[in-house]
């Protein structure tokens, strides 16, 4: 709404005039960016200090006026310095990001191996020592970094000097950082349902303002969604336009309790799988140092999801080579006969990868609510993840690799810490390392076969210990050895700096030999010791006849039994419905009761020509079939 006159703005218009301003924004980050993407000024920014050693502050904006570091409004358009504070936002967290690429490329150029696609021990040694944080860093981070370098030099025939000259200024993204400003710019606030909040925020009233009286006030409200507490404190959040309509990102703030890195007694482990995606189960350790299982854990299968993400993947694969195919006969000439295919292919494209979004973020979401939930239910304090950061997809088949590299480990990951956070649940990653090669209670290699109720189905799902004879699903002795080796390892836990994350990176063999999970006692055996006298058990009374009329016969082939599923393929009767049956029988196939007496007009078809075990019974006639007496039309009136 706008608050000077009071008229009620349509979602088209007030879309309209936040991308208006989104340009504004948009334009001063990218030219400031240009500007800037080289190596000398991110690393001024990313040093923290100026040029008179003064800390700079953590907001980039503020550290980017303190260097000196302006920006200019194109085509003389007017604006408030709360729009120049969001554009100088966005360009000084880019920049910032930048510096630990730059420093991964600089340590790869200066470590460069003999032959790139294959690194030796001492060379894979020097690549990590020569860049920030490399002695934890995943493998194919290091790889990928190479084959970017190696592209670029097969292209121009020499090596780059940097990520800055491989990398162009990267584009920036459409959207509104209302967090930069103040009051004078944007205001939150709840209002009276607990369930609205109130933005007001200045907007442009035309694409070039040209003072400020084109700036004006415009109140939304917004619709909070349930996740948000009632106490939870608003912050401004960043908007964006989705599909013509106006998407706000809103953060906010809520006392949760403090995550703690050791004292846990009671851990949820999580094991990665292919087909089933997590396996995850509760252990308790005891103040004697035993760890004991809680239940048998459980298992989030997605088979649908994965099949529908397989299914768009291949979509997406083969639009990609069509497209690329057009482009290729289609080369510089812009009025070519397969230019509009090719826009059209484009856009399938943009639509297929939204889709895969989309479907990735919702199984995120629903992968992390379901481990969150385990650990609430088994009162876990802490969710131990093996790290999977470092396993490259190759080695095991075009399928398998694909798969693989298509899992959102990273996604789930995250939003587990999200959701545990709230819950007071710390999430802490440990080495993947034996996992499901070692038998949880005895640390002695399995062996690895077939399931047993699934003997035609390939694989090696099945996990036996030829030592100790434990057995069971390989998943569920993975998540096993993880809760144990993380309960035992609680001392080594560490927070990454880059991160903040908690993680355990490297196994004690002391305190690896400690991570065993004692064997629980069967007590499904019910004791059977004499302890008194036998106690006198009645006859079992005869079943009492049904209440309710059963279903009339059927006329067809097929009978008619009390429960349970009949074959309606047979058309003659068993055996057994052909014999003379005894006098404790409800009836007999014989024509004839007695001499002289009328055939019986009852034919016993079995229960369901020889289905289940009711061979000699048939079916009770329905009430409103017997004709009873009528023994009130002759009554008269009382009166």
């Amino acid at each position: 709404m706008e608050e000077k006159t009071g008229e009620l703005l349509p979602a088209a218009m007030l879309a309209e005039r936040v991308g208006w301003c989104v340009e504004l924004v948009s334009g001063m980050a990218g030219s400031l960016l240009a500007e800037r993407w080289n190596a000398g000024d991110v690393d001024v920014i990313a040093s923290g200090e100026d040029a008179g050693g003064r800390r700079l502050p953590s907001h980039a904006w503020m550290a980017l006026r303190r260097l000196g570091w302006t920006v200019t409004v194109s085509d003389g358009a007017k604006v408030n310095d709360r729009i120049v504070r969001m554009a100088q936002e966005q360009a000084g967290r880019v920049l910032r990001s930048v510096k630990w690429r730059a420093d991964l490329t600089s340590g790869v150029l200066v470590t460069w191996p003999a032959e790139p696609g294959k690194r030796t021990t001492q060379e894979w040694d020097a690549v990590r020592a020569g860049v920030p944080g490399g002695a934890h860093l995943p493998g194919s981070v290091i790889k990928a970094r190479t084959r970017q370098i190696a592209a670029f030099a097969k292209v121009n025939g020499r090596m780059p000097a940097g990520v800055f000259e491989m990398e162009a200024a990267p584009k920036v993204a459409r959207i509104l950082l209302l967090s930069a400003c103040d009051g004078q710019q944007a205001t939150i606030e709840r209002t009276d349902a607990p369930d609205r909040a109130l933005l007001r925020m200045q907007l442009p009233t035309r694409p070039d303002p040209r003072s400020y009286r084109d700036w004006t006030w415009v109140a939304c409200p917004i619709a909070l969604p349930p996740t948000i507490p009632a106490g939870a404190v608003l912050h401004l959040p960043t908007l964006r336009i989705h599909n013509g309509r106006v998407r706000a990102d809103l953060a906010y703030s809520h006392a949760v309790p403090k995550t703690r890195r050791a004292g846990h007694t009671i851990a949820l482990g999580v094991d990665w799988g292919l087909n089933t995606l997590l396996s995850a189960g509760a252990v308790r350790l005891h103040s004697d140092g035993r760890i004991a299982t809680l239940g048998a854990g459980g298992m989030f299968r997605a088979a649908g999801v994965l099949a529908k993400q397989h299914r768009l993947r291949r979509l997406s694969e083969d639009l990609n080579a069509k497209a690329g195919r057009y482009q290729q006969l289609i080369g510089r000439h812009s009025g070519h006969p397969l230019a509009a295919r090719h826009a059209v292919l484009t856009g399938e494209i943009r639509a297929v990868s939204a889709r895969r979004l989309n479907l990735n973020q919702a199984l995120a979401r629903s992968a992390a609510r379901w481990a969150v939930d385990q650990a609430l239910a088994a009162g876990a304090t802490v969710i131990y993840v093996e790290d999977l950061r470092s396993m490259e997809a190759r080695g095991m088949g075009r399928s398998i690799n694909t798969r693989l590299s298509q899992q959102i480990r990273g996604q789930i990951v995250d939003r587990m810490r999200h959701t545990a956070a709230e819950a007071g649940i710390a999430v802490i990653t440990v080495p993947a390392r034996n996992t499901s090669r070692h038998c949880p209670q005895c640390l002695t290699p399995l062996r690895h076969s077939k399931a047993p109720d699934r003997p035609t189905a390939p694989g090696w799902k099945w996990a036996l210990c030829p030592s100790c004879g434990y057995q069971s699903d390989r998943d569920t002795g993975a998540w096993k050895r993880i809760a144990a080796r993380g309960l035992t390892h609680q001392a080594k836990t560490v927070t990454d700096r880059t991160d903040a994350t908690m993680v355990i990176r490297s196994v004690v063999d002391a305190l690896e030999a400690r991570a065993v999970v004692t064997p629980t006692a069967d007590q499904t055996r019910r004791e059977r010791s004499k302890t008194g006298p036998t106690r006198r058990r009645t006859a079992r009374p005869a079943p009492r006849r049904r209440r309710a009329p059963s279903p009339a016969r059927l006329t067809g082939p097929a009978g008619q039994r009390p429960e349970g599923h009949a074959h309606t393929d047979r058309q003659r009767l068993p055996r057994a419905a052909h014999r003379h049956q005894g006098a404790t029988t409800i009836s007999t196939p014989t024509p004839e009761l007695c001499p002289g007496e009328s055939p019986s007009g009852h034919r016993p078809r079995g229960a369901a020509l020889g289905a289940g075990f009711h061979l000699h019974t048939h079916a009770t006639p329905p009430r409103w079939e017997i004709s009873w007496p009528d023994t009130t039309s002759s009554m008269g009136s009382l009166n």
